[in-house]
């Protein structure tokens, strides 16, 4: 007998509602991460999730963590390292070295920011640095501001400080955005909105907090101090998957490819969230396709496949 018949990594959407199903599928299933929410804690009001009034995503989550545990589910908040596949099971290497058994494995731990990779952003995140916009946008209000990135994500991000900033720069490094061109063309709207094009950020300063952030322009090679009170760093997301490097295949952005049933290309290992090529990275996307997991683990548990 194994140590557990599912284990999942992830405690985000898509892992807690995997876990759920599993459970009711009288599977032992232990959920494994740092963390509860994954990306849906960085939203501070929902309101689009079917049949639940608007509330704050931790809030949300807690609610899928609960649920889940009431039908057995188990969490260790602990970082899954490595996956290794021994015969028809599955051995799980934690960060401090411990190791857990398990008949079959669903993928489920989302993306990280991705890091800016300049002097000052260790130190300064959570201390006038961010990467959420809806969850710190409001402790700004009134300041001056600067958002990093070219896609929906930043072009909204700062159209949303606009309204409540005194000032608000955007940074991009091209000279033409990705995100969509109808929400580009807002930014004209709001004359206390500062483009900076051709531009990368250089280094964030400060004390205690946030004070300023180096740019420099790309064409000219020009360097300029911007006077700010806040950074949002708004250029995407990252998938870590080493710990599947050699199990599973990936697509150019490293997420896991799974069919439409959640399987990856190793027999035993599901994927499901945004962790996967599935496109339209949302809460309740990921949370349908945490079910569709746990259901087809279960299959496969059971010989159906």
């Amino acid at each position: 007998m194994q140590d557990w018949d599912i284990i999942i990594v992830g405690a985000g959407a898509a892992g807690l509602t995997a876990a759920l199903y599993s459970c009711r599928k009288q599977l032992r299933t232990l959920i494994i991460s740092r963390d509860v929410g994954g990306q849906t804690n960085l939203t501070n009001h929902i309101e689009n999730y079917p049949g639940v009034d608007p509330q704050p995503g931790p809030t949300l989550m807690q609610k899928f963590l609960a649920q889940a545990q009431s039908f057995g589910a188990e969490l260790l908040q602990d970082k899954v390292v490595l996956v290794e596949k021994t015969k028809n099971t599955f051995q799980l290497t934690l960060e401090g070295g411990k190791k857990v058994n398990t008949r079959a494995v669903i993928l489920a731990q989302g993306k990280e920011p991705t890091k800016l990779n300049i002097p000052g952003e260790s130190t300064f995140f959570g201390n006038g640095l961010s990467t959420c916009v809806t969850c710190d946008g409001p402790l700004f209000k009134k300041k001056t501001v600067v958002v990093i990135g070219g896609g929906n994500a930043a072009v909204e991000g700062a159209i949303e400080l606009a309204g409540l900033c005194e000032k608000v720069y955007l940074v991009h490094r091209r000279d033409i955005f990705r995100a969509d061109e109808v929400t580009v063309k807002k930014l004209s709207m709001y004359k206390n909105l500062v483009l900076l094009l051709n531009t990368v950020p250089i280094k964030i300063n400060g004390q205690k907090f946030v004070t300023g952030l180096n740019v420099k322009n790309a064409k000219s090679d020009k360097t300029t101090e911007l006077a700010v009170d806040g950074v949002f760093s708004e250029i995407g997301h990252e998938a870590d998957i080493s710990l599947v490097q050699n199990l599973v295949k990936t697509n150019e952005q490293n997420e896991i490819i799974v069919d439409d049933r959640c399987k990856t290309s190793c027999q035993g290992i599901f994927a499901c969230g945004d962790i996967t090529q599935v496109p339209y990275k949302q809460t309740v996307i990921a949370a349908g396709e945490g079910a569709k997991a746990a259901l087809e683990a279960h299959r496969y548990l059971t010989g159906a496949l």
